[in-house]
């Protein structure tokens, strides 16, 4: 090669190999691709794998510190959602490379895996990560009970919310039919926002919170007025999925994620309730 190709070359290497993530779902694809030690800052909400959250906390998801970033020296940081644009434009006004992310459906997730691999040059594993959780989803779907209950997916409390586009997606693979469809095409959670008393017109067979950061808390839910009078609270079918297994678009959500809302949606169409008490779910006893 030659000399001076070679020495511009040698100012940088190939792919970036220190990144920062803002959020948990792309520090969860670099690890789960085999490459976690290009990781050297994470956010401080990451759960998943333990691991890593021995890694430098830098951010929440609406505020970085800036001045850690830059003494990290990454060469790549990786953000979510257009709630982090702020974020972004203020690390490319101080020179650091950025992707962010806004994948907002199943495909999209699985899409923004691929690329999260590319970026850093491991598109095979990437693109093998990507086709085990496919094949995952595809046994999940083809395990999905004839009968679909109505389902509704509740992600904030007030304003009441709810789910997110690929959570609706999802608990249609899985069997169900998410109460509010037409919700799913929003972009910002602003479009997804439902009047309390719209819910027990379309009758929840089934309602499955899932609180971004904070526990769901039972009573709240079944407190609603005329809410007592649908299936769902009648037949106590209330039940919560951690907002860290479902409501980060990554791996996560569809693995934990998927399977919990495919083993609640089973239940509710053979007409059971899943016992309790049971990690991760919603039920009567012993809650707030």
């Amino acid at each position: 090669m030659n000399a001076r190709l070679e020495a511009l070359l040698a100012a940088a290497p190939p792919h970036p190999r220190r990144v920062v993530c803002l959020t948990e779902e792309t520090t969860e694809t670099l690890y789960r691709i085999g490459a976690g030690d290009l990781v050297v800052g994470v956010s401080g909400f990451t759960m998943r794998p333990p691991a890593a959250r021995q890694k430098p906390k830098v951010s929440t998801f609406l505020d970085a510190d800036f001045d850690r970033i830059l003494e990290l020296r990454p060469d790549l940081v990786l953000g979510f959602s257009d709630l982090q644009a702020d974020l972004a434009a203020e690390l490319a006004r101080r020179g650091v490379a950025v992707h962010l992310f806004n994948q907002r459906s199943v495909a999209e997730i699985l899409q923004s895996i691929r690329t999260v691999a590319g970026l850093v040059g491991r598109h095979d594993e990437g693109d093998r990560l990507a086709l085990a959780l496919t094949a995952n989803l595809d046994r999940l779907a083809d395990a999905a009970p004839v009968r679909r209950p109505r389902v509704f997916f509740e992600e904030w409390p007030d304003p009441l919310i709810s789910g997110i586009r690929w959570v609706s997606e999802l608990v249609e693979l899985v069997g169900g039919d998410p109460l509010f469809p037409e919700t799913r095409a929003a972009q910002g959670a602003v479009g997804r926002i439902i009047a309390p008393d719209a819910v027990p017109p379309r009758d929840p067979e089934v309602i499955v919170a899932s609180w971004c950061g904070k526990k769901a808390v039972r009573r709240t839910i079944v407190g609603r007025p005329g809410w007592d009078a649908t299936p769902a609270v009648r037949d106590d079918q209330i039940y919560e999925v951690r907002s860290v297994d479902i409501l980060q678009p990554g791996p996560a959500a569809l693995t934990d994620g998927a399977e919990q809302l495919a083993r609640i949606v089973a239940a509710v169409a053979r007409g059971e309730r899943l016992p309790a008490p049971r990690q991760g779910f919603l039920r009567h006893a012993g809650l707030s």
